[in-house]
């Protein structure tokens, strides 16, 4: 034989010889925990788990991620893994190249709940060191919840690159959280750990203290005075919680109830018929809404600013309407005055279900009320901070309106003597009219911002109109800043008495209290003084 021949003859064996024994026996530790997954036992994929995430290499997310997603399959024959897309497309996760199709016998790997864990945790180690700000903040809260011990590796690691605040914060309490839950970590580092969890003070952190086990005398001593300490801390959080839930509510009865203050205070009318002219507001911001969907869509985040002036309109119109043809033939007579409007209620109520029907309708939020933050340890929703700033500027436009114009200085004049005003030249009927066209426009608006967290139907007003007498007679009939004090009062005392005697009972307190003290003060939190008392 040749010896050219005799030479290409065993390279050609050697290469055989590497190919089938020599290179899958220098295949790397990322593909030895790959094919682990195709083992279908649980300690098998934590371990794999570990050594992916640690590994650096460009398919551990892909790999983690369609694990945590149920799109990591496993050929238990060919001990092959693979990672699907959403569409179609799967790739071989040991070396990332394409294949044409996942074999029938392969199945999605199994988890369980602490395999979960582990998987959340490796996904924020992955992310610690994304480019972007808010993946490296939301990596760092997934690795405080779950505080997998083989997340500290790069937990340090991503702290000593981290230079934003807010990140290298979560990262330290992501390290604490790790820390107190390691069994070998030092007793120096487990009390550093509970002072970073004492100082972020939260549920989150009072649930890791409570949780971790027994602990060295000097750590569990700690932990318990932090416990305590965040106990304290939460109690205090949960009372301002209350407070802004109180002043959410005041700001909605404010509203309801600063229209009928005004014609109850001047006209001395009880108009049953207000809540109605809430929800009239209410479904002219339905409309509004509907028409700006099907034919200006871009305008949608101003449609609460287009809704605000012609639901003022048109319930203001409804208002003068109302009075003209009903309520100035019935001055003098409160009860036949009570029966007419609340007839008049009920007519409303059909009306409306004859022509938008019998359910809810859908008010969407504009871009700009959506959404919530934090502040401290409570939760702020935009909707109810708009409705709570809306509700203030229509009280100061309010105010200004009745000191400078014209028709505030009349319907001041009325509202202290009537007698005396019409001996001065001013027209009361108009003025009455004018006035229960204000109150029930002003009614309408409450339904623009009411629309924004309750339901839209025919029922809306008479949530509210109950509540509104109340706030109107507490603070004071005629007074607006009676109306403005009584609705603040009542709201934050009703969201205090809810968590002791629950919704119903706490309303009942409410009503026993204010009728307790009426017996007191009559004329509630600000009487009218001077010539008002002889009406």
């Amino acid at each position: 034989m040749p010896a050219h021949l005799s030479a290409r003859l065993y390279s050609l064996a050697l290469t055989l010889f590497l190919i089938a024994f020599a290179l899958p026996a220098l295949a790397g530790p990322f593909e030895d925990a790959v094919a682990k997954f195709a083992n279908d036992d649980f300690s098998d994929t934590e371990e794999a788990i570990g050594v992916i995430a640690g590994s650096g290499n460009k398919l551990a997310f892909p790999i983690i991620s369609a694990l945590q997603d149920g799109r990591l399959m496993a050929d238990p024959d060919s001990k092959k893994v693979y990672v699907t897309d959403a569409d179609g497309k799967s790739i071989d996760a040991a070396s990332g190249e394409a294949v044409a199709s996942v074999p029938d016998s392969a199945s999605a790997v199994r988890l369980n709940n602490r395999l979960r864990r582990s998987v959340d945790a490796a996904i924020g180690s992955l992310t610690l060191q994304s480019p972007d700000l808010g993946t490296r903040l939301q990596a760092a809260q997934s690795v405080f919840k779950s505080h997998e011990e083989t997340a500290l590796e790069a937990v340090d690691a991503a702290l000593a690159k981290e230079t934003n605040r807010s990140v290298k914060a979560a990262l330290g309490e992501a390290r604490a959280a790790i820390l107190l839950f390691k069994p070998d970590a030092s007793e120096v580092e487990k009390l550093e750990a509970v002072a970073t969890l004492k100082a972020r003070g939260d549920q989150d952190a009072l649930a890791l203290l409570t949780g971790m086990g027994d602990q060295p005398a000097l750590v569990t001593k700690a932990a318990a005075s932090a416990i305590a300490s965040i106990q304290n801390s939460l109690a205090v959080w949960s009372m301002v919680q209350n407070a802004w839930y109180g002043l959410s509510l005041g700001s909605v009865l404010l509203l309801a109830a600063i229209g009928l203050a005004i014609t109850f205070g001047v006209m001395g009318v009880i108009n049953m018929a207000h809540g109605e002219m809430v929800m009239i507001g209410a479904y002219t911001t339905f409309v509004v809404q509907e028409v700006i969907r099907s034919r200006y869509p871009g305008l949608f985040d101003y449609s609460l600013l287009i809704a605000v002036p012609l639901a003022f309109l048109v319930a203001g119109a409804i208002g003068v309407l109302i009075e003209r043809s009903i309520i100035r033939f019935l001055y003098g007579r409160p009860l036949e005055t009570l029966l007419a409007t609340w007839g008049l209620s009920l007519v409303l109520q059909q009306a409306v279900r004859t022509m938008f029907g019998p359910t809810n309708r859908e008010v969407g939020n504009p871009s700009w009320m959506s959404g919530a933050f934090e502040l401290g340890q409570i939760t702020i929703t935009y909707n109810r901070l708009w409705i709570l700033v809306f509700t203030l500027a229509v009280f100061a436009i309010l105010l200004a309106m009745l000191r400078y114009t014209a028709l505030g200085l009349e319907m001041r004049a009325v509202t202290q003597n009537r007698r005396m005003a019409a001996s001065m030249g001013i027209a009361t009927s108009h003025v009455d009219a004018l006035t229960f066209g204000l109150g029930s426009g002003i009614a309408g608006i409450a339904g623009v911002a009411l629309s924004q967290i309750d339901n839209v139907s025919p029922n809306l007003g008479q949530s509210y109109i109950i509540d509104s007498f109340m706030v109107v007679v507490f603070g004071g009939v005629g007074n607006l800043w009676g109306t403005l004090v009584g609705a603040f009062t009542l709201g934050i005392a009703n969201k205090f008495l809810e968590p002791v005697a629950g919704a119903v009972l706490g309303k009942i307190a409410i009503l026993v209290l204010i009728i307790l003290f009426i017996q007191k003060r009559p004329r509630g939190l600000f009487a009218l003084k001077g010539r008002a008392v002889e009406a």
